[in-house]
């Protein structure tokens, strides 16, 4: 008995000694022996991440139902002999372009059942040993043309049951081995050299013009390609929704082309009036329309398929007013090109004399409103970026259905302002086209009114392009309430400023209101009032907080010298503020 005790005892002690590996296995995880070299087996563990301490004796790695997020760069680095990787099942969805550095052994990696949109193919110079491939099951829905460049030996690829629309055929015409096989004339693989097989169903095709080469490709596969599955279905458009690429016939790409079965219209005051245009394109266009004048208005847009290429769209006015009379433009573009087509719309009782026709143009193009007509208008920027300003406001109105408004928008010192009409319904407008370091006035007024105090907003563009740019182009507006702390409201100032400096503009802006308060007793005393801006220089110098100490140094010494010449009288308090509401 304690012979045989003794021998268990000896052949235990000598596996161990033959295993000794399996000591430093990873918690929740089994190592293995064979003889094609140590594997590591974790399956449905709390691992989260890629653990830093793998031992670099494994040939064979298999984590799956683990949690893995991402792939960071050099993940298995350490584990130069690694052959085999299998991280299937997990919820990958960043892959680093160095995460299979130091993996030049490698020739299997299976991804599949992950989270990934897109891999850095790239990635693959560091695995040149590579043959098996396998991405099912993830969310990949772009395919570069160069993304099998930098896998030589690759001879299995699996994309199925991905979100790949459209790909083009040089893809694969790019795929080193099945370019090298071709290259020797042989439909069938020689001796020694393997099919490559590719797996591409159960993807979503838009079966249009961009996918034309691809069919064309799949259509022509023959040995040494072999497909997994030949019966590739089409999921768009409707017309082919269903269909097998064998079963399509996909024509060349062409840029839009529209047409107007009428280019010219009258129509009577109160119609409901229909604009149509025809475009005929490969692949569908987007098509929008426009107004030659500066009135918006939320007019009714649908779409209408004729055929394969060919889109009706519809423009409705659903009772004409004397603002909608002009010139109506459809445009379709798509990736090759674009085209347009004009509809001009006339009102046909304004047209039976020329005393009328000269009537009606000096009519102004919107619903009159009364000179005496007194709405209240919240107005205020939602936005503001270096060349432009989204506008928001709200109007207690009786009628809301009925009520439009005018846009007046010009330089500060200008008397002549751009006019833009807004339709019934709007209560926002944008214009990204102005001049940087400008200081800028709008006012949003009741139908043809002119501006009334509380109207109008006194703004300056920005200066620091760069800045903004890394920062999507966008300048923090801060908003503080001077009404809520002087006895008599003067309005409510927005300091334009970068994210770094908010808390010191918002400390300025306090200490405005303060000397603020204090200039309007002594105003009222004196019978005057000042400007808040002393001129564009000013505000722009103070008013952006994203300025250099030296130039804030510059324009200090400027300011200083200006301040000398105006005397004690006109001491100004620091202008903080980038825009103005009054």
């Amino acid at each position: 008995m304690a012979a045989t005790l003794y021998s268990v005892l000896t052949i235990a002690l000598l596996f161990c000694r033959v295993t000794p590996g399996s000591t430093s296995c990873l918690p929740g995880c089994s190592c293995t022996n064979d003889n094609l070299g140590r594997s590591l087996l974790c399956m449905e563990t709390a691992m989260g991440r890629i653990p830093d301490n793998v031992p670099n004796d494994f040939s064979k790695i298999r984590i799956e139902n683990s949690h893995l997020t991402e792939l960071p760069r050099g993940s298995f680095s350490k584990v130069s002999a690694l052959v085999s990787l299998w991280l299937n099942f997990n919820d990958i969805t960043l892959m680093n372009i160095k995460s299979l550095e130091g993996l030049t052994n490698l020739t299997e990696l299976r991804l599949q059942g992950n989270k990934l949109r897109s891999v850095p193919w790239t990635a693959f110079q560091d695995t040149p040993n590579l043959k098996i491939l396998d991405l099912k099951h993830n969310r990949l829905d772009v395919l570069p043309e160069s993304a099998l460049r930098q896998l030589p030996g690759l001879t299995y690829l699996d994309l199925s049951f991905n979100q790949l629309t459209v790909i083009s055929r040089d893809v694969f015409l790019n795929w080193p081995l099945l370019n090298a096989q071709e290259r020797k004339g042989g439909t069938e693989p020689s001796s020694g050299e393997a099919n490559v097989v590719l797996a591409l169903h159960d993807n979503p095709w838009l079966c249009d013009c961009r996918l034309k080469g691809f069919v064309e490709f799949i259509k022509s596969v023959s040995p040494p390609l072999i497909l997994m599955n030949s019966y590739l279905m089409c999921t768009g458009p409707s017309s082919r929704a269903g269909k097998f690429f064998h079963e399509v016939g996909l024509k060349t790409c062409m840029k839009p082309e529209a047409s107007a079965s009428e280019s010219n219209m009258t129509v009577s005051l109160g119609d409901k009036v229909t604009l149509r245009c025809l475009v005929k394109a490969r692949p569908d266009p987007a098509i929008h329309w426009s107004y030659s004048l500066k009135i918006i208005r939320g007019f009714t847009v649908s779409e209408t398929r004729v055929d394969d290429e060919t889109i009706r769209s519809q423009l409705v006015i659903p009772s004409l007013h004397l603002a909608d009379r002009g010139a109506y433009t459809c445009f379709a573009n798509n990736f090759i090109g674009n085209s347009s087509v004009s509809v001009l719309v006339n009102i046909k009782s304004f047209n039976a004399s020329s005393s009328s026709v000269g009537a009606a143009m000096s009519l102004p193009p919107f619903p009159l409103a009364s000179a005496d007509e007194n709405v209240y208008i919240d107005i205020r920027i939602s936005k503001q970026t270096v060349y432009g300003i989204t506008l928001e406001w709200y109007a207690a109105t009786d009628n809301p259905a009925e009520t439009w408004f005018t846009i007046h928008l010009g330089k500060y010192h200008s008397d002549k302002k751009e006019l833009t009409y807004i339709g019934p319904g709007i209560n926002t407008y944008s214009v990204n086209d102005l001049l940087p370091v400008t200081k800028y006035e709008v006012c949003v007024t009741l139908k043809n009114q002119m501006p009334r105090a509380g109207q109008c907003i006194v703004f300056v563009t920005g200066s620091d392009i760069s800045q903004l740019e890394q920062r999507e182009k966008l300048i923090h507006i801060i908003v503080i309430v001077c009404a809520m702390v002087l006895a008599v409201p003067v309005g409510m100032y927005a300091c334009t400023t970068d994210t770094r400096c908010k808390f010191s503009c918002l400390d300025r802006c306090t200490e405005q209101c303060k000397r603020r308060r204090r200039q309007e007793k002594t105003l009222r005393t004196n019978g005057e009032r000042q400007g808040t801006f002393d001129s564009l220089q000013a505000a722009s110098d103070e008013g952006l907080c994203g300025d250099s100490e030296e130039v804030m140094k510059k324009r200090s010494k400027s300011s200083d010298e200006k301040n000398n010449h105006r005397g004690k009288a006109q001491d100004l308090p620091e202008t903080t503020t980038g825009a103005k509401l009054y």
